[in-house]
């Protein structure tokens, strides 16, 4: 911790001890966004009012729970979906006691217990104790490995599934089990989805869209069973397969409960508050006892209970409200649109979207986009919506169904959106817009609060809008939008940031389109080129590469590599030579061959004529001129030596060049032939947006010439330095120090996290050199040094990805797979 924290942290300690005995006591029970959201709010209105002390059963600080999803999917860390720090809890003089659950309230003495045998007391206490997951009650509810899918603890139990077993089953077809399924799939598990009604999320959308749906998550890998009973869950020391009624037995080493929820009103009950199914509160979210308050899914007013955030916004405010004494505020449910968003898929419903007797309904599908959207209108008004695949339009329908008013000689253009309307622009939509139209579903900012943090706050970009109101700043989705409210608030002074498009098929650049194919769930280049309004079918071959690496590397074990948007050099999987000939080049490990390689070699010399062999600078036999005819026959006879390809015509790791270092060299202090061998195994194969090169010296002499290498690696006698973004052609750079270690493990968890890093985010056909000046060294070092779990993250994806990308080319092409390898190729320039 640095100092300045570690000051404030004493400081508000002292603040606390010295001012708060003055103050009442507001106790919460409840650490999540219901009640913390609560907190937020009456900070806002009255910081001085209380002494906040937090009960959370869960270890944690405050996050956000909706974005748990891409903490499962691996898309999100942990950190990066945290609300409130902790030190926004010492800054505010609020004590949390973490991990240690409420157990009892004693109404009378005004204290609550927690399972620690901690009593706390209390003024005011708010209950904000959200809900528990249903569990089917069928025989083998409890063995290991079935879980549920509410909070981190059940994230972890996924992802550990996940690196250890191969199928799950999700029960439940609503939002949360398909956002859990998603997130399995994408760490490499084979996912079955049981849903007991006929089709998907039947509560949020209509028959056409839900078959929409299932056709999509079938088309992305994940098997769809509709109007199916879960009958039993079957295993001895763990779950093995899950029996549906009809007899049908799905294998299973994981099982999610994702069946629904029940409001958490258990403790509120045996303190002998008045509960139904939640706790009942009044319009003020009182109980029972004036004293304690309740919030979120564990509350029920006028019958109801709620489990979308924006109602639970509104709770939060009113019940802040009552709490700092303007008590003429009043809770008045209102039936927000449900903006969902299900493996990349944008959705909305709101209102009656199945219409209903005297509905008339308008409709618009266009298939080879993947949008659906039903309107419904009755007595010439809006009256319900469904929108699926492209909803950025819905804060525009919800406005038409909240006004109530005629839609005139609107309903002729209005299923195209605001944008072919009488308003004349989007933006125009937009600016009509009234301020209490919620922009950011996420974190429930409505379009007046982001146009007041501009004006008051003079923001002028995204980044800063998000800091200021949260806008934007969990899924991204309505960051469209936010920024046409940043170009209608400040006019011609606003500046979008402009990025050049990635070709002349289309003005999106590179990060917005792997930003698509992962959020959006893009899993083929058609997909991609439908959902980004591709201006050339079938792209071109600068962009057809870029998208089949972009895919493969999003994800691994699912998209098919398109072999007909690769250049000829990978196509061929070798390389071709100025006379229509090929070279060919046979992997070995770190420079070091064998007496049987060095013959098997000789032999196809003699065997096929080929004019030429000669060593390459990475330590490697060439064998120049072979004929394409003899290519296969090539490649088997160098596979029966147990040699495979050394990928020396690939967009992919080259070759880890190496010296002989301490076990023969007086001046070396490591083992580098044999660490440069250990770097080759794990990442030979692996595709990259360029070539990649490594290279280990075994002494700060860099006989391997280690410093100007993609990832380089030097010993010393103390370790490893680590090196990063070096280059040996035309324009020499030499590497940037990254990192001293002292094991070998740490020097291939440092490789695997930077070369996967630049996987992810550097843009097609471009080096490390450049990617590293580009996006600056203190970058990659905040990514790889400093977020030490996110350095492991990358390592991991890294390493699932290489369970599908080492296998040898030639062998598969001598096993005739993929038999059109000469047909018409792109051209590389």
């Amino acid at each position: 911790m640095n100092v300045t924290a570690t000051r404030r942290r004493r400081e508000a300690t002292i603040m606390r001890d010295q001012i708060s005995p003055d103050r009442s006591r507001l106790l919460v029970i409840g650490n999540g966004m219901a009640g913390m959201r609560t907190v937020e709010e009456v900070l806002k209105r009255d910081p001085a009012r209380y002494r906040i002390t937090v009960i959370g059963a869960e270890p944690h600080v405050n996050y956000n729970r909706i974005l748990l999803s891409p903490v499962l999917s691996g898309e999100k860390t942990f950190e990066e979906i945290v609300i409130n720090s902790r030190d926004w809890y010492t800054a505010n003089g609020i004590e949390l006691i973490a991990g240690d659950a409420a157990i009892a309230i004693d109404t009378a003495e005004k204290t609550v217990r927690t399972a620690s045998g901690r009593t706390v007391a209390y003024d005011k206490l708010l209950l904000a104790t959200g809900s528990n997951p249903f569990i089917l009650p069928v025989p083998g509810k409890d063995l290991p490995g079935v879980c549920a899918f509410r909070d981190l603890s059940d994230v972890e139990t996924m992802l550990s599934a996940a690196q250890r077993y191969s199928h799950a089953v999700v029960i439940g077809g609503g939002l949360l089990g398909l956002e859990a399924a998603n997130g399995l799939a994408a760490q490499g598990m084979k996912v079955s989805v049981i849903h007991l009604m006929d089709t998907l999320m039947e509560r949020q959308l209509d028959t056409a869209a839900a078959t929409l749906l299932a056709e999509d998550l079938t088309r992305r890998g994940i098997t769809i069973i509709t109007g199916a009973v879960t009958e039993a869950l079957i295993g001895a020391d763990r779950v093995q397969a899950v029996r549906l009624k009809d007899g049908r037995q799905l294998p299973a080493d994981l099982v999610v409960m994702a069946a629904g929820i029940r409001p958490n009103a258990a403790l509120a009950q045996a303190s002998g508050l008045a509960c139904n199914r939640g706790v009942v509160v009044d319009d003020g979210l009182r109980t029972s006892d004036p004293s304690i308050y309740a919030i979120g899914e564990c509350a029920e007013h006028n019958g109801q209970c709620v489990g979308l955030v924006a109602p639970i916004w509104d709770m939060a405010k009113v019940c802040a409200d009552h709490l700092t004494g303007k008590t003429g505020s009043a809770y008045r449910p209102i039936q927000p649109p449900t903006r969902l968003k299900v493996t990349g898929i944008d959705m909305l419903s709101v209102g009656q979207f199945n219409g209903g007797e005297g509905c008339e309904d308008i409709v618009l599908r266009d298939g080879a986009r993947g949008v659906y959207k039903r309107l419904v209108v009755k007595d010439d008004k809006l009256v319900g919506a469904v929108l699926y695949g492209d909803a950025k339009d819905g804060g525009w329908y919800v406005d038409l169904l909240e006004k109530a008013a005629p839609l005139g000689d609107l309903r002729d253009t209005f299923v195209f959106g605001p944008g072919l309307t009488a308003s004349g622009s989007a933006d125009q939509g937009l600016a009509d817009l009234p301020d209490e139209t919620e922009i950011c579903g996420c974190n429930g900012v409505c379009k007046g609060t982001i146009l007041t943090a501009i004006a008051d706050k003079g923001l002028t970009t995204l980044e800063e809008v998000k800091t200021h109101t949260k806008a934007a700043a969990s899924c991204g989705s309505c960051s469209s939008k936010v920024e046409g409210l940043l170009a209608l608030a400040l006019g011609g002074d606003y500046q979008a940031k402009t990025v050049e498009g990635m070709c002349g098929c289309t003005d999106h650049p590179h990060e917005t389109v792997r930003l698509a194919i992962k959020e959006r769930n893009l899993k083929s280049i058609p997909e991609v080129m439908r959902a980004l309004d591709w201006r050339t079918p079938g792209g071109c071959a600068s962009c057809r590469p870029a998208l089949n690496f972009y895919l493969l590397c999003a994800w691994p074990g699912e998209y098919q590599d398109d072999s007909r948007s690769r250049f000829i050099n990978e196509r061929a999987h070798a390389n071709i030579q100025k006379d229509g000939t090929f070279s060919v080049i046979p992997r070995m490990w770190g420079g070091v061959t064998t007496a049987q390689e060095l013959r098997a070699i000789a032999d196809v010399v003699d065997k096929y004529d080929i004019p030429s062999v000669k060593v390459t600078g990475g330590q490697r036999l060439d064998l120049l001129g072979v004929k394409k005819e003899d290519l296969p026959a090539v490649w088997a006879d160098l596979n029966a030596a147990g040699m495979v390809s050394g990928h020396g015509y690939g967009k992919a790791l080259r070759t880890v060049k190496t010296c002989v270092g301490s076990e023969w060299c007086r001046f070396g202090t490591q083992d580098s032939t044999g660490m440069g061998i250990k770097l080759e195994k794990m990442t030979w194969g692996s595709w990259h947006p360029h070539k990649v090169k490594l290279a280990v010296s075994g002494c700060p002499r860099n006989c391997a010439e280690a410093t100007i290498k993609d990832f380089g690696v030097i010993a010393v006698d103390s370790g490893w330095e680590l090196l990063i973004g070096g280059n040996g052609g035309i324009e020499l750079r030499g590497c940037d120090f990254l990192v001293k270690v002292s094991t070998e493990a740490e020097v291939l968890e440092y490789c695997a996290a930077f070369l996967q890093l630049y996987r992810e985010e550097a843009r097609y056909l471009e080096r490390t050199a450049p990617w590293v000046e580009r996006v600056g060294l203190p970058y990659v070092k905040s990514r790889i040094l400093d977020d030490e779990a996110g350095r492991r993250a990358l390592a991991a994806r890294f390493a699932y990805a290489q369970k599908f990308a080492q296998i040898d080319p030639w062998a598969e092409r001598v096993a005739g797979v993929e038999a059109d390898e000469f047909k018409p190729m792109l051209v590389e320039v």
